[in-house]
């Protein structure tokens, strides 16, 4: 899977960009705040339809503009593709795959893959349950789109339980309409917490492997999927029952609270290395390579599941990494296209020698460094 073309059109602080890339490596080069990010955010947005940085598409669009315009023509083993994403301030966006609307942003899902690494990454391990939660949708909805298709769905549904729960303070008899709210809640939650179960499950068996690579054996990196709703057995019948009777038994509870306080939207995951939790106990060096662990067997998880591997995006990442695990992130690069935000090529002297493509940016201009780009 390869990235061949981006053109960006009033994107952030681009006017007009068009940009060719390397079928192995891409580097973007520039001081701060000249935009570099936001052609790895654009990258991202033609994955998943979404920034991995706001929530707002209106911040996407260029100050003062009403539209922007992002297209990438993707090359697969199937053959070549193209996506294109229109914004607009007052309208929603609109997908484009091959010319051809798409009717829901899930039809986007898996015409291009990607695993972004930035600094930022150590919110999942630092902060709460809802980035380790993100970390599990991103992941299983770029590769199935039918856990994409559950997701809205389950929070379309709980918006509206949440809604009728607070009706229910106001109106009694409204509680007899909330066995269908649960049961629609219900089949929805069994389907995303059994995926999300199986991901953990296969995630940790690469994860490990790395982690223990990168720490020369001394350390072993474990995953528990921690669900508010009992799944050990591994059957959706008997999630979904469980799901049926917590939903019930806590009724009074939810109602005062107007609030569903169980079910998958409570999920987490739990890192452990050696018994102990990373969280609470682990050094900031434990944490980072804990990520990059993650990371990295993510790109191995999605080859492992649709045999091709993703794009590796590395927003000034390279930089937090010490040596040690710098050296473990350049043997993925080659394997797989890879785009690498950085200040100064002088930070990845190892890079220097690579068949590459280099991008100067300046004030949301981009200009080939040929002398660098071979």
């Amino acid at each position: 899977m390869q990235l061949r073309e981006l053109f960006l059109k009033k994107y952030r602080n681009y006017i007009d960009l068009e940009l060719s890339f390397h079928p192995k490596l891409n580097l973007i080069v520039g001081p701060n705040a000249q935009g570099k990010t936001n052609i790895l955010e654009s990258i991202f947005l033609s994955c998943t339809g979404r920034s991995h940085r706001t929530p707002r598409d209106r911040e996407l669009i260029q100050w003062g503009s009403e539209q922007a315009f992002i297209r990438a023509r993707v090359e697969k083993q199937t053959g070549t593709s193209e996506i294109a994403i229109r914004l607009h301030a007052r309208e929603k966006k609109k997908v484009l795959i091959n010319q051809s609307p798409a009717a829901r942003l899930g039809e986007l899902m898996g015409h291009l893959n990607s695993v972004l690494f930035s600094p930022d990454d150590l919110k999942l391990i630092k902060e709460g349950p809802s980035e380790r939660r993100r970390f599990m949708d991103m992941e299983l909805s770029q590769i199935r789109p039918r856990y994409f298709y559950y997701l809205q769905q389950y929070n379309r549904i709980l918006n509206h339980r949440n809604n009728l729960l607070k009706e229910i303070q106001k109106k009694p008899s409204l509680t007899s309409t909330l066995p269908v709210w649960n049961q629609q809640l219900a089949e929805a939650g069994s389907f995303i917490i059994l995926q999300r179960m199986h991901f953990i499950s296969s995630l940790q068996t690469i994860a490990q492997e790395i982690h223990s690579k990168i720490t020369h054996g001394s350390e072993t990196l474990t995953l528990e999927y921690k669900s508010s709703i009992p799944c050990n057995s591994g059957n959706i019948e008997k999630i979904r029952d469980n799901f049926l009777k917590i939903l019930k038994a806590r009724q009074d509870e939810d109602i005062e609270s107007g609030l569903t306080g169980k079910g998958c939207h409570r999920d987490d995951i739990v890192f452990q290395i050696n018994g102990m939790d990373v969280r609470t106990f682990g050094s900031q060096g434990q944490k980072r390579t804990t990520v990059l662990s993650l990371k990295l067997s993510e790109l191995e998880f999605m080859f492992k599941e649709t045999g091709e591997y993703p794009l590796l995006l590395l927003d000034d990442a390279m930089s937090e990494l010490d040596t040690g695990r710098q050296e473990m992130l350049m043997e993925y690069i080659g394997k797989v296209q890879t785009f690498i935000t950085l200040t100064d090529m002088n930070h990845l002297p190892v890079l220097k020698d690579r068949s590459k493509r280099v991008y100067r940016i300046y004030s949301g201009n981009a200009v080939l460094d040929e002398s660098l780009s071979f």
